[in-house]
């Protein structure tokens, strides 16, 4: 009987897990299933772009998976019984495993904020990008935008809207100070990009309330935001925090170093999805660098106990941090393995072209699953 493998999730590390378990394993002895909710591969590290009207290419899922032997199932999950090891889709069908690959990513969290689920926009996917750009095309001239939180999907959004846009009022608002995680280097040309766009930085501003016309902060202002766009929580999909799988408090799957669930030794957690420790026993960051990796590292551990083979060894760690500011701007920030930044950053159109070569090659490694290393299958034992 067939080892039957269910990925649950096709994005960059769903995508990714299962291409390399084709690569890896007899298609004789294993069946590998994959379960998606968009018929559709979403670059999602690029929907800040889709959001200001650009066109991001079309990548059907059934042509990434077309004679790899993958089955695809275009479904949304609605629950998983990790004791029954059994997947219940909302189209009422089921689907059982042996082995479980969970990598459903994560959606914007409010973060209890009053109005941020009535009157907030995100960039958390597609959806979400789509009905931004419906309401930033609708805006006219003069309108406020605001962006809340100052991580990198928060710059990204506020340098794109503002170079897309510059005939609106757009301001973001941080709360610490803008950049403060990056190298000098990288704050001084964040802060000059942000000026050159003529964004304005509401920086140590907690964010307490999303009204239809305005952002309300702990400090009494209000600031005008005819759009918000709310980057300043993600939490990963709650299905998993409904099931008996052992879960952190914002819901993702706690996993060893080999992306093997703490609590159920058939389920592996990778992506947005999980809580795992890299380089210096710190948790990966949600990110399209850790996700790929850690879907990588699952792949060859799933495939090295079906084939009795040496488990790998591996720590997952980071070497840069690539922002986009807009289309012909960028920083590129080096990084210890455990993210700290180094004082050496890349910025300006030569890191524009650096990021764009990273999300490329993203999204044509995940969108071309088969074609990587290793190349050798194994049988199942």
């Amino acid at each position: 009987m067939k080892h039957r493998i269910a990925v649950l999730g096709a994005g960059y590390a769903g995508a990714n897990a299962a291409g390399r378990l084709a690569r890896r394993l007899q298609p004789a002895d294993t069946e590998i299933t994959v379960v998606n909710a968009d018929p559709d591969f979403v670059e999602r590290v690029r929907l800040h772009q889709l959001a200001t009207g650009q066109e991001l290419k079309h990548r059907p899922l059934a042509d990434v998976f077309a004679g790899t032997g993958i089955v695809l199932k275009i479904a949304r999950v609605a629950t998983v019984d990790a004791d029954a090891k059994t997947v219940l889709l909302e189209d009422g069908s089921d689907l059982a495993y042996d082995t479980l690959v969970y990598a459903l990513g994560s959606t914007a969290a409010d973060q209890g904020v009053p109005g941020v689920a009535d009157h907030a926009e995100n960039v958390a996917g597609k959806a979400g990008a789509l009905r931004l750009r419906d309401r930033l095309t609708a805006l006219p001239a003069g309108g406020t935008v605001l962006v809340t939180g100052g991580g990198l999907t928060g710059i990204e959004a506020v340098t794109e809207i503002a170079e897309s846009r510059p005939d609106l009022d757009v301001a973001l608002a941080v709360r610490g100070g803008l950049g403060d995680w990056l190298s000098e280097k990288g704050r001084r040309h964040l802060t000059r990009v942000m000026s050159r766009l003529g964004v304005r930085i509401h920086d140590h501003t907690d964010v307490t309330e999303i009204t239809g016309t305005h952002a309300l902060t702990a400090d009494g202002r209000k600031i005008p935001a005819e759009i918000t766009v709310w980057t300043a929580g993600f939490a990963a999909h709650p299905i998993a925090a409904a099931t008996t799988l052992r879960t952190d408090p914002a819901g993702r799957v706690m996993v060893d170093a080999s992306m093997r669930s703490l609590s159920h030794p058939d389920v592996y957690a990778i992506g947005d999805a999980a809580l795992a420790q890299g380089a210096g026993d710190k948790p990966l960051r949600m990110s399209c660098a850790s996700g790929i990796p850690m879907a990588w590292h699952a792949a060859d551990t799933i495939a090295a106990h079906l084939t009795a083979r040496p488990l790998p060894e591996t720590t997952i760690g980071y070497t840069l941090q690539c922002i986009s500011l807009g289309r012909h701007d960028a920083l590129v920030q080096r990084v210890t393995p455990d993210d700290r930044a180094k004082p050496s950053a890349l910025t300006g159109r030569p890191a524009a072209r650096v990021k764009q070569l990273i999300c490329t090659a993203a999204a044509w490694s995940t969108a071309n699953p088969t074609l990587k290393l290793p190349t050798r299958r194994h049988p199942t034992r």
